[in-house]
């Protein structure tokens, strides 16, 4: 049940907490919570606010995102983290062609490669796919580039990355949409392709498959919020540190 009347904001020590009522909220840990920016508290407090009667912790996915950056129940260092994405490279859905039927093969083509050919563009790398089951193969140089750019990221901003490549099963709709190359919306439908395809093709169960893609929608909007507010903040220190 909802056990508080309002939510609100409050600058401590280390950074921006939430308030409901007059209690702190912390996390599963009971760790004080604490974001590094006012947007993402906002953001935060929002979905506390938002909350009816139950309190739905499954809608409540910005909250989620600060607990695992906060608690960091797997324990995970920087560069594990940055591993962890990259890895996913190797079987990234867009990476991964068919050649039957026909119609999907060229479905696969004409919205996977302009993808594709603008993160090769972007980073300077070669990515490539494959029909094979082994999927391509990428260059170690590839990675590498990756790794170097997702180092530029804060430990913060890497957990929403790696939870966005966990919605997609793919680094390269993840950083397209990160970067504001393709919308929330394309960046779904382009990991559900296969699944759209045969969905025209055979129907579907209706309410199962809007589910599904309200879900998905709402995961992956919300991991690229977080990583844009999260990253903000740091860019701002950086440039008044500079000044």
């Amino acid at each position: 049940k909802r056990f508080y009347q309002s939510v609100s904001i409050s600058q401590g020590e280390g950074g921006f907490e939430i308030n409901l009522d007059h209690r702190k909220l912390k996390t599963p840990q009971a760790k004080l919570f604490t974001v590094p920016s006012e947007a993402l508290a906002i953001a935060v407090a929002t979905e506390w606010d938002s909350q009816k009667d139950t309190i739905k912790f499954y809608t409540m996915h910005l909250t989620t995102l600060c607990n695992t950056a906060l608690d960091n129940p797997t324990q995970r260092n920087k560069k594990q983290l940055i591993r962890a994405a990259v890895k996913f490279l190797e079987t990234d859905t867009v990476c991964y062609r068919v050649e039957e039927p026909p119609a999907l093969a060229e479905l696969q083509k004409n919205e996977w490669d302009p993808v594709v050919a603008w993160a090769e563009k972007r980073y300077n790398v070669t990515i490539g796919s494959s029909t094979s089951i082994l999927g391509p193969n990428i260059p170690a140089s590839t990675k590498d580039t990756f790794v170097s750019h997702l180092a530029s990221y804060n430990m913060w901003a890497l957990q929403g990355i790696e939870f966005v490549i966990t919605q997609l099963k793919s680094l390269i709709l993840s950083m397209s949409l990160i970067d504001r190359h393709i919308t929330v919306e394309k960046a779904v439908l382009l990991s559900r392709l296969e699944e759209e395809y045969q969905i025209r093709r055979w129907g579907n169960v209706e309410w199962a498959h809007d589910y599904d893609l309200c879900e998905l929608r709402a995961r992956t909007a919300a991991g690229t919020l977080f990583v844009h507010l999260c990253s903000e903040s740091s860019t701002v220190k950086h440039k008044l540190l500079q000044d």
